[in-house]
Formats: structure tokens, C-alpha cells, sequence
């Protein structure tokens, strides 16, 4: 079996300069922070590290301001049901991402009209954990890319190559 060469996204909730300087440029930075009310000057300060580094930067839960801001795309997560943003216009190379833990969730995100779905617990045992088997399953039910969510480590890492997904997300990996 070959190594693929997987997409990283990384989710930061702060401005944390010397964790994204030591991401490869091809990482995908996604600012997620539901605790606190959206700052548009961290997100600004956020955007120029990324682009003066060369990795592309994604805004959780606020399409509308990632397109205002010029950002490289949105996260929808899987809470976010809302239809909205498909009425907005972008620029052609704008990314939506959306996340989901079981099939119905994974409609929900077609359906949002995203490129890609994180399936999340692949390997964090969780109320969301589904295994490698499930995993693997749930990603037959969609023609959309999916993105391996949940316990990804080093040791670990290998074994996504047992399932059909085109890259993978997290938090602890990356630090």
C-alpha cells in the first residue's frame, strides 16, 4: 500500500504566531473559537501570518465575514444547519468546509453545498467516536471529499490510509 499525500488542517482558537510558523505552507489553518465574540483584528492579524507564510486561512461559522475579510474560505460545523450563505457570491476559489458525525449530518452538508466534509471521531474515543469501520462506511454514503476528524497522532497516522479520505484535521497533531 502507498503513503497518499494528505491535506493538514490545522484548528487554532488564538493567534498562536510560533505554532503556525512551524506549519508546512501547504497546512490549512482554520480559526475556530465559539467561546468568544468574533475579533475582526485578530482575524486580520490571523489572515496576514497565514498569507505571509504561504498557508491558506479558513474563518469557522461566519461565512459572511470570511468573504468580507477575503479569506481563503469558511468552516461550517456541524451544529450550523443554516442555508444562508448559498444565496452570497464569492470569488471561484473560496473553500466551504462543513462538519458531521453521522450520515443524516453528512445531507445536511451537501446540501449546505460544501467541498469537503470533516467525519468526525475517527479515532477519539468520544459520544461521536466511529472507528475505522464506521468511518469508512459513512464515506461510501457521499461523492463529497472527506476529511478524517478526531485523535489523529503520529502513531496513529498510518492507518488512514485504510480509509477513503483525501486529508485530515486537528489540533494537538500540529503542535
Amino acid at each position: 500500500m502507498h503513503n497518499r499525500i494528505l491535506n493538514k488542517y490545522y484548528f487554532i482558537n488564538a493567534l498562536e504566531k510560533s505554532n503556525i510558523d512551524k506549519q508546512h505552507k501547504t497546512t490549512i489553518i482554520i480559526y475556530r473559537n465559539y467561546k468568544k465574540k468574533l475579533d475582526r483584528e485578530l482575524i486580520l492579524k490571523i489572515k496576514n501570518l497565514c498569507k505571509k507564510k504561504g498557508n491558506k486561512f479558513i474563518l469557522a461559522n461566519n461565512i459572511k465575514l470570511a468573504i468580507n475579510l477575503n479569506l481563503d474560505g469558511a468552516y461550517i460545523p456541524s451544529f450550523n444547519k443554516d442555508k444562508k450563505h448559498l444565496s452570497y457570491s464569492y470569488k471561484k476559489d473560496f473553500i466551504i468546509l462543513g462538519s458531521a458525525h453521522d450520515i443524516k449530518e453528512m445531507r445536511i452538508k451537501e446540501l449546505q453545498g460544501v467541498n469537503k466534509i470533516f467525519l468526525s471521531s475517527i479515532f477519539k474515543k468520544n459520544k461521536n467516536f466511529l472507528g475505522i469501520k464506521k468511518f469508512k462506511l459513512f464515506s461510501l454514503f457521499t461523492k463529497k471529499k472527506i476529511i478524517a476528524l478526531g485523535g489523529i497522532s503520529q502513531k496513529n497516522l498510518k492507518l488512514l490510509n485504510l480509509v477513503n479520505c483525501s486529508g485530515f484535521a486537528g489540533i494537538s497533531y500540529f503542535r
